[in-house]
């Protein structure tokens, strides 16, 4: 893995020269945020050969190189899942990546399900913590000890100032901005009504299918790591109606104004 990891830096390597100061992962229905960039480089992930690409609608599935006011950073248009069928290892393989490439700040954004009963679809909540018993640890097997340690910390996978700074966006922008805490679960089936109350008895605020294994593999390299999610529906069993795709990505367009602007005014206090 180690060695794929290494090619794949050569290979982006002969196309661009930026180091990204910043990571972005872009979640479901939040990729037209690569269009915000000045984009100085695209790298398809099918150009990579073995790479892990994404079968999901909303998930263009490349990488773009460029700046945000001035920051240089990379953006994952498009993320691979879990649920997908990959391994783990795979999973969490393009973050690696980017953190390779000389990102040592990444932003995880993702759609998720509201638990908390106080939220709204529309919302953009913070991650303040995660809870990561529901799939397979990324850094389960051999460890790869140019990466990190065999036994990394957690005790504060997302970082307290770039917590600060994400507050401070959302002030600077007039955005109201959710805290809380994520759980992500495998998918790709939505959640039961008694799974939605079992997490909320846990703590949980928010739920998805991402993120929370791209957290853990990202600490393990010593990346400051931040996320927000876009509340793009109330988890099973809050409302009385199903479940779609449909809405996920209806949702994250109509909010797609506060996103960008928080997003873009977070990067650039980076600087």
């Amino acid at each position: 893995m180690y060695r794929r990891l290494k090619n794949y830096v050569d290979i982006i390597r002969e196309r661009t020269d930026l180091v990204p100061g910043a990571a972005i992962v872009l979640g479901s229905g939040l990729g037209a945020y690569g269009e915000r960039i000045r984009v100085e480089a695209e790298i398809p992930y099918s150009r990579l050969e073995g790479f892990p690409v994404s079968t999901v609608a909303g998930h263009q599935g490349r990488f773009l190189f460029g700046t945000v006011r001035g920051v240089p950073v990379v953006l994952m248009q498009g993320r691979v899942h879990y649920y997908e069928g990959y391994d783990m290892q795979e999973v969490v393989l393009p973050v690696r990546l980017m953190g390779m490439l000389g990102a040592h700040t990444l932003l995880l954004t993702n759609a998720a399900g509201g638990i908390n009963l106080s939220y709204e679809p529309g919302d953009l909540m913070m991650l303040t913590d995660h809870i990561s018993s529901f799939v397979p640890s990324p850094l389960r097997g051999a460890n790869m000890e140019e990466l990190g340690p065999r036994f990394p910390d957690m005790s504060q996978v997302y970082d307290r100032g770039l917590m600060e700074k994400l507050r401070g966006a959302a002030q600077r922008e007039g955005i109201v901005l959710r805290e809380g805490v994520y759980a992500q679960m495998s998918g790709p089936n939505y959640e039961t009504p008694a799974e939605i109350r079992m997490l909320r008895t846990l703590g949980a605020d928010a739920v998805g299918m991402s993120t929370v294994c791209e957290a853990m593999a990202a600490r393990h390299m010593g990346m400051r790591v931040c996320g927000i999610s876009c509340i793009t529906n109330m988890a099973a069993g809050i409302l009385d109606r199903p479940l779609d795709h449909q809405e996920v990505q209806e949702t994250a367009d109509r909010v797609k104004d506060h996103f960008e602007r928080l997003v873009t005014s977070f990067v650039s206090s980076l600087a």
